[in-house]
Parts: structure tokens; sequence; C-alpha cells
């Protein structure tokens, strides 16, 4: 039997493209690459995952963690960037790289995309589609179903291994035509269309792009610990993340790797943070201001003991509340 490799982003126009395919007896693979910018908490869900997706829309799907290749990219993409810090071009080629290599894996034939021409101005015009089947080395085996009669055929097509009299030709941004597809093959609690990545959006995209200008070696635990949380750059070179709720102290108590300290308050609630790369000891008094700041206040008691916990040092401030005009130029 056919086997296609579909790149799959879990939304309706990924899920049209494999069930389009699938429609003509091809085996469709779904594979659903993630970085911390896109889909990474999956990962520690895979199967129940692969699950849904499987009961939902009928598709088999895996995860693959492309992160350290998209962090190198990242860096310097030959594109360049979209209106934030999203490499959209790039990302795409990288992908489609990706999937090209676990081709083999799954027997495939060819790869598939739910591209739709003219739905994203940046990374799906005319011309850019054709720029990234050529730099991602996918000329002729990449098939886009539900715009396929809107670009030439591909070698499947031409073969006969796809017919192309019933593939699409879906054209610009509206949904309708997807979501009448979707009632024809009776697709239905499908996500609604969402950026998805947050590289798109402006806060996020900002720290991210700081982030990238001031550390040469990117670190996995450092792109986790951007996208949330309070973030400080203090006075002398520390960088500082502070959780706003239970929830985010726990994800940061689990980030927390060694050379960074745990910060929090050992006798009073409010906030843990992690303290990076600080060697002045102005830094360890900023940021111990910082979480009386933005703890629980107590009767009778502005002043808090805070603690600096990391694998080979332990240290104790006494801190008063950091005044609020003092701390604003140091967000990030």
């Amino acid at each position: 039997m056919t086997r296609a490799l579909a790149l799959f982003s879990g939304g309706l126009d990924s899920i049209l493209a494999c069930r389009v395919v699938a429609a003509q007896g091809i085996m469709v693979q779904a594979v659903k690459f993630v970085t911390p910018f896109f889909g990474y908490e999956l990962l520690a869900r895979e199967q129940e995952y692969a699950r849904e997706i499987k009961d939902s829309y009928g598709i088999e799907v895996v995860l693959r963690d492309v992160s350290e290749s998209y962090f190198a990219m990242l860096r310097n993409p030959s594109y360049g960037y979209g209106k934030n810090f999203n490499p959209c071009i790039d990302c795409k080629i990288l992908l489609l790289k990706e999937a090209k290599r676990l081709m083999s894996e799954f027997s495939a034939s060819f790869l598939i995309t739910g591209e739709v021409l003219g739905q994203r101005l940046m990374s799906q015009r005319r011309d850019t589609l054709r720029v990234i089947e050529r730099d991602s080395g996918c000329t002729g085996i990449l098939l886009r179903p539900l715009c396929a009669k809107n670009q030439e055929p591909t070698l499947v097509e031409r073969e006969g291994v796809v017919d192309r009299e019933l593939l699409l030709d879906f054209n610009g941004r509206g949904r309708q035509p997807q979501i009448q597809l979707a009632e024809r093959f009776g697709i239905t609690g499908y996500p609604r269309p969402a950026g998805g990545c947050v590289l798109t959006e402006p806060d996020q995209a900002r720290r991210i792009a700081w982030y990238y200008a001031r550390y040469p070696e990117v670190r996995l635990n450092d792109i986790r610990l951007l996208l949330f949380g309070r973030h400080f750059q203090l006075p002398h070179g520390g960088w500082f993340v502070l959780g706003r709720d239970e929830a985010e102290n726990e994800r940061l108590e689990a980030l927390h790797v060694s050379g960074d300290f745990l910060v929090y308050m050992p006798e009073r609630s409010g906030p843990m943070g992690i303290l990076h790369g600080a060697r002045h000891p102005d830094d360890f008094a900023a940021a111990a201001g910082l979480v009386v700041r933005f703890g629980k206040k107590m009767v009778d008691a502005s002043a808090a003991t805070v603690l600096f916990v990391s694998e080979s040092d332990e240290r104790r401030l006494v801190a008063e509340p950091l005044a609020d005009q003092l701390f604003q130029g140091w967000s990030l």
C-alpha cells in the first residue's frame, strides 16, 4: 500500500489534508513536530494525544521534538522574521527537511501539508510555496491537497498514485470551504484557527529576541522559562523569573537546574523565582525585594526572609518590598 507522511499541526487544514489523501486509499501517517514554541507540552502525554487524534479524526500521529535544530535556525533565519520574531518561511523549510528525513522510517512515498495558497501572507504566497518546496529538497514529493489544483502537478499526481481530480483548489483566507469539507467528512470538534506559535505573540517574541541577543548559547530550559511568569533584567546582569500563581511556582520549581538559584520566602506565602546569572550582591538584594513585593502582605510585617538555594550554595536575605518605581524599567 502507498504511504504518505503528513505534517500535522492539529488544526483543521492539516486534518483535512490527511483525510483527503486517505480517502483515496493511501495510508497516511501524521507527524507533529514540537518545540517549546509550539506543542511541547504534548510530549508529557504523547500516547494520550495520539489516541485523541485517532478517536476524533481517524488519523495516526506521532510526535517528534525538533527543538535543537529549531533553536539554531531561529538565530539567523535565511528569510528573516515576520512582524515579530517568527521565521515562518524558514520554519516551514526546516520542518519539511525533518519530515523528508523521516520518510524512510515510515516507508512514505511523498509528503503532505495542509497549506492553502494565499492563506498566510508571509509563508503561503505562490512564490513562497515554491521557495519552501525547493529549499527543503522536497520538489516533486510535496503534495498540498487543499490547494493542489492551483499548482503544478506533483510526481505522485503525474504518475497516477494520487488522483488529481479528487484534490482541491482552495485559495485565500476564507474558511467556509474547509468548514463545508469538514461537514462532508463528518469532522466535528476541530480547533478554531489560532496562531499556535508564541513567536507571533508580541510580548513573548520581544522577550525571546532579548534572550537571543544576550546569550550566545541557547538552553532548552531557558526557552521554557521565557514562556511564562514575570521577567526582570536586574541592574547588574541577573535574569530573574517570578511565578504569578501557584501553578507557575510549581513549573518554576520543576525547571530549576544546577547553577540557578531557586528563590522564595520560607515563612510567608508568595511567589517563587529563579535567578540566573547573578554575580553582584545588589542583584540578590533586588530579587529578594521583588519576591517580597509580589508576596502575600502580612499585618505589621513588611520585611521578610528570602531564601536563595542552588546546588552548591544557600543564602538568606531579609528584604523590604521593592518600590514599584525602582523596578519598572527592569521588566522584560
